[in-house]
């Protein structure tokens, strides 16, 4: 399954509906966003501080309901059948849009902000289905294309939306206001009808009581939400990912006109290009990850945008000296090709690091609760994105920078929070180096993944063929793996990369019992602890190809905590610089196989009672076969 193209969901009636229905969704409210602004910025006639005020209403309105209908809503997607909230939701969105049809027909600016709340509140209830829908609707290997798919028509509704609501009032001239709300009350139409092809999604937790108190049911949402040390700062990072959204494009108007001396159309091509790379970055992580959660990709992600950040401050940092140039004449002038690449790259790296910290919550977080993980994910968002808009107008009003110095600080603080979150959660960095060394080095094949328990404790054991396996297991399971390694081979140049996968050094009892000793206690910890436990139970690399007789130590660590044992099997790797195939002058040499491919088998979990050490080394034997 693990083969197929993540467009391959599409064609399934368990994702395309859902998809088609939060995809008009987005589209729609950015309709009638745009036709708003439109109206009420232009066709009114309104004074200046009229429309300021307007202006600076508008997102207050739209963000509130994520404060006050965050905890309910994520009650609401747990405790009933997610399908049937769904459809109130797009009634509730045809309701809304008939008050906006009303609100244009009258051209009353408060009847429109009004609904401006509703669409927030529309977005509030909708947010923690969208993302815990998927881990019911999708198989674990489909969650990373799932989220890449979602998060691309997201960003295409958003643009072509905002295209749409611009052209239906251009167009229309002084019928643009009824074209508008033919078009959002079609749309939600739309978006309705397609809703009820969704299957239904029975409820995570049908005996939950809900909590009319929004103050302590959001408390209690934010306490879920922080359970998980690896899961809230994946909420964090999202927060932080809406944070540098909103200080790009809130100021994307601005800075078209004065920095890069367009038009509204390239203002237009301008939101294309960061919304087109960040669908791009996100179809392509499913590539890159392997069909699997690869958090490796986060600090990749990160990376990128802190580069072009900078590099886009670089490549215009003061007002262009022609104004109102179309898109032609834009790229043409000097930087703006440079321009161009740096807001689709960021884009790009944007999917990169977005797309997996998603599928990560999905995946980590308990299932039980994880809509009103969602909620807490959505309130957090919020606070992130009000201290966007209050650092956007501190910088540019009361300290008085450019637009682009405001973009130089926000990609320099996209350093310095990514550092800060690797330092709580070293997971993501190791995994980006892991990822970034394996993959350079091999291609992976996995077999039996889902033999690994999703939760609670067990222990893996594998064949050791050479100095790289504990890394290519690590790139290949889900979840966080402790493995138990060889004292000599913890102390190589690789030690600050065992020290922080948390590697558990252990010697022989002639050689080290007091090493011997801390490192079983050490494993029963983190076996007490729920976490996976890897050991190589040769105690050592093989130095012929073969499998080496298991030693006894896992039978002694499950007479301590019996827990289920996993049997794997490495393949391809004899042979390679990493073995013990050649001296060490011989490995010192290029690569015979650059990028060779090499198998992961993982077969069925052994109940503790039944595992043997000569049990499991059999098991390991039968799952490699003659694939040294």
């Amino acid at each position: 399954m693990s083969d197929h193209s993540q467009f391959r969901l599409l064609g399934e009636r368990r994702f395309l509906p859902f998809f088609l229905t939060q995809a008009l969704g987005a589209f729609n409210d950015n309709v009638f966003r745009v036709a708003t602004i439109l109206l009420i910025g232009f066709a009114m006639s309104l004074p200046d501080e009229q429309v300021s005020f307007y202006n600076n209403i508008a997102p207050a309105l739209f963000i509130l309901p994520f404060f006050l209908f965050s905890a309910s809503a994520g009650q609401l997607a747990e405790k009933l059948e997610k399908t049937r909230i769904i459809r109130f939701v797009k009634l509730f969105e045809i309701a809304a849009m008939a008050i906006a049809a009303w609100g244009f027909a009258t051209k009353s600016p408060w009847l429109l902000l009004f609904v401006l709340f509703l669409m927030g509140a529309h977005s509030t209830l909708f947010g923690p289905i969208k993302y815990a829908i998927l881990p019911q609707a999708l198989h674990e290997n489909e969650l990373v294309g799932g989220n890449a798919l979602i998060e691309t028509a997201t960003q295409l509704a958003i643009l072509f939306g905002m295209m749409g609501g611009g052209a239906l009032m251009s167009l229309g001239g002084a019928h643009g206001p009824l074209f508008a709300s033919i078009a959002v009350l079609c749309v939600a139409a739309a978006g309705y009808l397609v809703a009820r092809a969704i299957p239904p999604a029975p409820p995570t937790a049908p005996e939950l009581r809900f909590n009319w108190n929004i103050f302590s049911e959001t408390w209690r949402a934010m306490r879920f939400t922080a359970q998980d040390r690896t899961v809230f700062n994946a909420v964090l990072g999202i927060s932080w990912f809406w944070f540098f959204g909103i200080v790009v494009t809130a100021q994307l108007p601005s800075y078209t006109k004065i920095h890069l001396g367009g038009s509204d159309v390239v203002f237009t091509f301008a939101l294309a290009l960061f919304s087109i790379g960040t669908g791009i970055g996100s179809l392509l992580c499913e590539r890159l990850s392997g069909h699997k959660v690869e958090i490796g990709l986060v600090p990749f992600g990160s990376i990128g945008i802190t580069l072009f950040g900078i590099d886009l401050y670089f490549a215009r940092p003061h007002a262009a000296p022609v104004q109102g140039l179309g898109v032609m004449p834009f790229l043409h002038a000097p930087g703006g090709w440079h321009i161009a690449l740096d807001l689709a790259l960021i884009g790009m790296f944007a999917g990169f690091y977005i797309v997996p910290l998603f599928a990560l919550v999905q995946s980590r977080a308990e299932r039980h609760h994880l809509s009103r993980i969602i909620a807490g994910n959505n309130i957090v968002n919020a606070l992130f994105m009000v201290a966007a808009t209050a650092l956007s107008l501190a910088l540019l009003d009361a300290l008085h920078f450019s637009i682009p110095q405001l973009f130089l600080v926000a990609a320099l603080l996209n350093a310095v929070v990514a550092v800060y979150i690797y330092t709580l959660v070293p997971e993501f960095l190791l995994r980006f180096v892991d990822w970034i060394l394996v993959s350079l080095l091999y291609r992976i094949r996995t077999e039996g993944l889902d033999n690994i328990p999703e939760e609670g404790p067990a222990v893996l054991v594998c064949n050791h063929v050479s100095f790289m396996d504990s890394q290519i297991v690590l790139g290949c399971i889900r979840r966080p793996v402790r493995f138990v390694m060889y004292h000599k081979i913890f102390g190589t140049p690789l030690k600050p990369l065992f020290r922080a996968m948390k590697a558990i050094p252990i010697a022989g009892a002639k050689e080290d019992p007091e090493l011997l000793r801390r490192a079983f206690a050490e494993v029963d910890k983190e076996l007490a602890e729920g976490n996976l436990v890897c050991v190589f139970p040769e105690g050592g690399i093989t130095r012929d190809g073969d499998i080496a007789p298991f030693r006894p130590g896992v039978e002694r660590m499950l007479a301590q905590r019996p827990v289920p044992v996993v049997p794997m099997a490495l393949r391809g790797l004899w042979g390679s610089i990493f073995s013990r195939k050649d001296s060490w002058l011989n490995r010192a040499r290029l690569p015979r196989r650059f990028r060779a491919r090499i198998e992961l088998v993982v077969g069925p979990a052994v109940p503790a009672e039944q595992a043997t050490a000569a049990l499991l080394e059999a098991k390991v034997r039968e799952l490699r076969g003659d694939c040294a």
